[in-house]
């Protein structure tokens, strides 16, 4: 059985007694520095995760430390106090385990905390050592080689206060909190609404990973401990580290004496290494892998996710399949159109953003991806349920993270959808029109939608960035099935960015028809002119095989297909 550690992610560490204190599953991807010295801080620098833990290790072990005499490291303890749980703490028999680096944030721990243990007076050098070290572990995921380096990191501790190391956590605290993975957060708060308990595992000193635990709102902590002599740290570990299978074990120990039942419980982790830990549980969920981790998963089946990310979306070697293709958005790869593009600008280079465009063909959404991709974003679209439910093209839009909408179901669960990834920083693209409006309706000066954008704006506060397009339709009527390919004489088309839409949030009605009008103002003149169209214009704007009644479309309601 494993000496890791377990500790209640909410408790303060007590003064420490004069005989070590055990801590069974010691730190693992710390990274070393001498006693106190403040050279000491470098020698952890060789890890990627361990990098960390001079204590900083990257994956850290919670950080509370109990002393007095030897402790079983697999001990308990919980949120507060360990004899009584605090109100808001779950107690279920179902947990969902995290691992931190590379999971619950992009890269390495290490240099935040080695940083502000640094600044603490623990350790001294110069840190900027650690960067290439940080870059392959961010990019590749820790390694064996890098954990024997993470196992200097106890030692590098000798002599240090644990005062000194608790306060330099608590400051790292908060640097950590603000690199959380967008879709993180939201993964906890579905675990917390189900009752499950939060459990912080990884591999970092326990010290250094406490406070960010607690932030966090974890319930318990198993990891690494370092031993303790009376108010200093002894430079030992009680067990050694909490990494692979000493973690695992320290994970079913935990288990088994609060009554949780791994069976049905969940495990997130990056790292090849964390394979046996993910076996362990009913529900593996590889988060951001490494390769190893990839591919196991891949024969497993266990789901693949990235927290940067909402569910579903692909990513390959770290980017989303849009950063890949952003290259061949480009104008002259699309020579059947001329593009007059304008007001890229207004579109936010990061951060959350409702992008909507006025619809006039099945052609709109290539002169709206070639703006995404000026501003260098990402984009998540809602779309008609027809498309994902396509065999080949309904699993690339959901590789794009595309929002399925199942229009005149009267279901809210595209705008939750939305929401959610605009909560996460991300951008929002669609048209308030539905669809193409038919008939008549085609060519009414005034632009007609419904409330999906001004609800999301309102739950959010989003701004959002209307984009009027002008003569799609004659790259792709919509009464053709394929566009017309037309490479001497290409039609113009219009792509005007306009600033953020004023809402006041308190009507969706009253907003929307603020957003059609920012819309209709970024269209040339001709648009807002009344006209009788022609019978050849007319028919230009049904769907190809149209069955319906030309004059009860004007009856339509907007984003209806009948």
């Amino acid at each position: 059985m494993t000496d890791t550690a377990v500790q209640d992610a909410g408790q303060k560490a007590p003064p420490a007694s004069a005989k070590a204190a055990s801590t069974k599953g010691a730190s693992a991807k710390a990274a070393p520095a001498k006693t106190g010295s403040r050279k000491a801080a470098q020698a952890k620098a060789g890890s990627g995760k361990a990098a960390q833990a001079k204590a900083g290790s990257g994956k850290a072990a919670s950080g509370k430390k109990r002393s007095g005499g030897k402790r079983n490291a697999s001990a308990t303890s919980s949120v507060g106090s360990s004899a009584t749980p605090q109100p808001g703490r779950s107690t279920g028999d179902v947990a969902a385990i995290f691992d931190f680096d590379r999971t619950l944030i992009p890269g390495a721990s290490g240099p935040v905390l080695q940083r502000h243990l640094h600044d603490a007076g623990l350790g001294q050098g110069d840190l900027s050592i650690l960067e290439p070290f940080m870059k392959f572990y961010e990019r590749a995921g820790e390694s064996w080689l890098q954990m024997q380096f993470a196992r200097l990191a106890a030692p590098a501790s000798r002599g240090w206060s644990v005062e000194a190391v608790t306060g330099a956590a608590e400051a790292t605290a908060e640097d950590l909190d603000a690199g959380i993975q967008p879709y993180a957060r939201q993964l906890f708060e579905e675990h917390r609404a189900a009752g499950r308990r939060l459990v912080l595992a990884s591999t970092t000193p326990e010290p250094l990973l406490a406070p960010i635990a607690r932030r966090l709102g974890f319930d318990h902590v198993i990891g690494t401990r370092w031993a303790t002599l009376g108010d200093h740290y002894a430079g030992t570990t009680d067990g050694g580290m909490c990494w692979g299978r000493a973690k695992m074990l320290a994970v079913r120990r935990w288990a088994k004496e609060n009554g949780v039942d791994l069976r049905r419980s969940y495990a997130y982790s990056d790292s090849f290494y964390d394979a046996g830990l993910l076996a362990a549980v009913g529900n593996p969920v590889a988060v951001n892998p490494d390769a190893r981790l990839n591919a196991l998963a891949r024969l497993q089946g266990w789901p693949i996710r990235h927290l940067d990310v909402a569910p579903g979306v692909l990513k390959l070697a770290g980017r989303e399949l849009q950063e890949w293709l952003r290259p061949l958005n480009r104008t002259e790869l699309v020579p059947y159109a001329r593009f007059e593009v304008s007001g890229v600008e207004n579109v936010p280079r990061s951060g959350p953003c409702i992008l909507v465009f006025n619809h006039r063909s099945y052609f709109d959404g290539v002169p709206v991806n070639l703006v995404v991709a000026r501003a260098g974003r990402n984009a998540r679209f809602l779309g008609k349920k027809e498309v994902f439910d396509a065999p080949v093209i309904g699993r690339l839009a959901k590789a794009f993270g595309g929002i399925r909408v199942v229009r005149a179901s009267g279901s809210d669960e595209p705008l939750e959808a939305a929401a959610q990834a605009l909560r996460a920083g991300e951008l929002i693209s669609m048209s308030p029109q539905g669809t193409i409006p038919r008939g008549p309706a085609f060519f009414d000066p005034v632009l007609k939608g419904r409330w999906g954008a001004a609800r999301l704006a309102a739950e959010t506060r989003a701004p959002v960035v209307p984009v009027g397009l002008w003569n799609t339709e004659s790259v792709w009527p919509r009464n053709a099935r394929l566009p017309l390919l037309n490479p001497t004489d290409p039609p113009v088309v219009s792509v005007t960015v306009g600033p953020p839409v004023e809402l006041r949030y308190d009507d969706a009605d009253g907003d929307t028809v603020r957003i059609m009008a920012a819309l209709s103002d970024l269209l040339p003149p001709e648009s807002r002119e009344h006209r009788t169209p022609t019978p050849e214009e007319l028919a230009r704007t049904y769907p190809a095989g149209y069955k319906g009644v030309p004059g009860q479309e004007h009856e339509r309601r907007p984003g209806e297909d009948s």
